[in-house]
Parts: C-alpha cells; structure tokens; sequence
C-alpha cells in the first residue's frame, strides 16, 4: 500500500493525451465542487500567462473554484494573499509554467504532490497544491527570465487549452 501511494505522488512526464487520465483519477476522489484551481502565472510575460489562460479556460468550461484568470492573475506579487483566500478543506490543483530540456518542451509533469512556483527562474515561493501540473513551455536556459518572456505565445495559448479541456473531460464537463 505504501509503495502505490509513493507511486502515485511521483512526478509523472505526459503529453496532453495522458492528462484527462489525471484529472479522472483526481475526480474518482473528488468533486469539481471540492476542488480549487490555482493556476499561477502573470498575463505579462508569454511563457508565464499559461496559468491565468488556463484559468480563464477552466471557467468557460463551468469549473466553480478557479484561481488566477486573465482579469485577476495569481501570481509572485499575489500568490500568498491568493492562497489565504482559498476556503479551508478544498483541494488544491496547482497549475504553472515552467522550463525544461527541449526534448520536454510541450509535455506535462503531474503529481500528486505541490509544486514550487517561479522554481525554474529562481524564485523562493512556498509550494503549493495538493495536486501539480507542471507544463514545460520553454528550454531552461542560463537566462530563464528572458526565455520565459519570449516564449512563444500561440505555443502558450495550445497549453493551456489543453490542460483546461483535458480537466473537462476529466470531470465529465465536456465530450
């Protein structure tokens, strides 16, 4: 039993096929209801507007309890603030950007476990989430705050349209 849990909490590499698995194992256990969305991310760098997009995504789709959207990002100069708003007892999926190998680039790593917001541009913010997905939208490089800036937006914008329909689906809001 010990074992499977630790499997479970691993970080897991996935492309956008392997994550409406994910959210269907978090909604075998959960409702949309019992759950927030925290997605982290700033609307002004490209690379790091996949967490509000995402968000924005979600609540299209009748998700009821997201965090960091296009018109109210969550994000490094928010992100404790955001956190205490969240009500006590809810399960958090934390969502963000990050930088990777290329050969990562447009994958996915999820867990069962918090992930460590800003981590790949050397930001100390706490960890966050029950749950994480990780999304590698860039090669990490010496000069992670210039590539997070220049990522390309469409690549961004595919991202995070497929997390939120991924989640969807996941939680049988969408076909």
């Amino acid at each position: 039993m010990a074992i499977r849990e630790e499997e479970s909490r691993k970080r897991r590499k996935m492309d956008a096929g392997g994550l409406a698995a994910f959210f269907r194992g978090i909604a075998d256990e959960y409702s949309a209801e019992q759950l927030t969305f925290l997605c982290i991310g700033t609307d002004r760098s490209t690379g790091d507007a996949l967490g509000p997009l995402t968000g924005s995504r979600l609540l299209e789709y009748g998700f009821p309890n997201v965090t960091g959207t296009l018109p109210a990002p969550c994000d490094a100069d928010n992100l404790i603030q955001r956190i205490t708003e969240i009500p006590e007892g809810q399960i958090i999926i934390a969502v963000d950007a990050c930088l990777g190998p290329p050969a990562a680039i447009g994958c996915y790593f999820a867990a069962a476990q918090p992930l460590r917001p800003a981590e790949s541009v050397g930001g100390l913010l706490p960890a966050v989430g029950n749950y994480s997905l990780a999304a590698i939208v860039d090669v990490n490089s010496p000069r992670p705050y210039r590539t997070i800036q220049t990522t390309p937006l469409y690549r961004v914008m595919v991202m995070a349209d497929q997390i939120a329909r991924a989640a969807a689906l996941g939680f049988g809001l969408t076909d």
